[in-house]
């Protein structure tokens, strides 16, 4: 089968031919429909040889869509045919946390080298992607592969960070986001299904800013040096309930923090390696930070559902297999508006 691999340190990902991979006891093949390109997998390719933590090469794709192909020995709840969604943070299946379904936050994971499609364990960029449990695939039901399968990180990943929040976000309140890309015009739609709060975002492209207006941003405000000012202007002063960075550089965590209101949330979901201080004077009073991973697996069937209601969708741009390379140089320049999503069988 063809799959687009990362296979050595530095070196663009290559889409080459690698055997087909057959079910073992316990697992599902999924002849993949649809995956999704992620910054996140920049991020992997960006890390030097000292300390990377994965073996080469490697598939890539941590969002996959696909239709059962065969069944290992034992397997039970799929059946060939079934249209599924991949949950893709693996985790153990027994400790505290994967008990409660937040195999995001396994206990075990790192210990007994259980590592995400993708991210450790082949990925979706494939023709076929090796699923290790029944448990990690949720139906469909319905939705279109290409227009789904971002939801499993770009959907779930901030329908997680605003759960914990929606206590704050009250009628009159304020939510901010910043990053209006793949996730972040996502989390725009959500906050505007499940929250009465106004919603501004911020972004460096007026592009981007353009599609957050489309996609119910009450304001669209140019990400740079007068922006926080602009959102307490915005706030009579009072500044954002809930502000969600999802760039996480060193430049917009400074304006998460100079726009966060007292008893404010501060989400810190994207991975640009910015920090913020903490501590008695650096924040108003009482704002709380927090940096999620990921989501539940409950709460992917949660998302597929509002997508299926409507009230959330992916703005997305699909390429081939073969132009999957093309799709990450793309994502890499800034030339992205949304999500970008390989059709391997298309």
């Amino acid at each position: 089968m063809k799959a687009l691999q990362y296979r050595s340190i530095g070196a663009a990902p290559e889409v080459v031919v690698v055997p087909d991979p057959e079910p073992g006891p316990g697992q599902v093949l999924l002849k993949v429909t649809a995956a999704g390109v992620c910054h996140s997998d920049i991020a992997v390719m960006s890390w030097p040889a000292e300390g990377f933590p994965y073996e080469l090469p490697l598939t890539l794709g941590h969002e996959g869509v696909g239709t059962v192909a065969a069944l290992g020995a034992g397997v039970t709840g799929v059946r060939e045919g079934d249209a599924v969604a991949v949950y893709g943070p693996w985790g153990c299946g027994s400790c505290a946390k994967c008990a409660e379904g937040k195999e995001n936050y396994c206990l075990r994971a790192d210990e007994l080298g259980i590592r995400p499609p993708g991210l450790g364990a082949p990925g979706s960029m494939a023709e076929y992607l090796l699923v290790d449990d029944p448990r990690h695939l949720v139906p469909l039901d319905g939705l279109d592969p290409a227009a789904a399968v971002s939801l499993t990180d770009a959907g779930l990943t901030p329908y997680h960070a605003i759960k914990r929040s929606l206590p704050k976000l009250v009628p009159g309140s304020t939510a901010v986001v910043i990053g209006t890309g793949g996730l972040g015009h996502v989390a725009i739609q959500l906050l505007r299904a499940m929250s009465p709060a106004r919603v501004v975002a911020l972004d460096v492209s007026e592009e981007k800013l353009r599609l957050a207006r489309e996609v119910g941003a009450h304001e669209a405000v140019l990400s740079d040096a007068r922006a926080a000012g602009t959102v307490r202007e915005l706030t009579g002063g009072v500044g954002a309930e809930a502000v969600f960075d999802f760039v996480g550089a060193q430049p917009t965590l400074a304006t998460a923090g100079a726009v966060a209101a007292v008893e404010g949330d501060i989400t810190i979901v994207g991975i640009g390696g910015g920090t913020l201080p903490v501590g008695f004077g650096q924040l108003p009073f009482e704002v709380s930070v927090s940096a999620p991973y990921w989501g539940t697996r409950g709460e992917l069937v949660e998302v597929l559902a509002l997508a299926r209601s409507g009230a959330v969708s992916v703005h997305t741009e699909t390429f081939s297999l073969d132009e999957a390379p093309l799709a990450y140089e793309r994502l890499h320049e800034g030339r992205i508006n949304g999500r970008a999503v390989i059709l391997p069988h298309g």
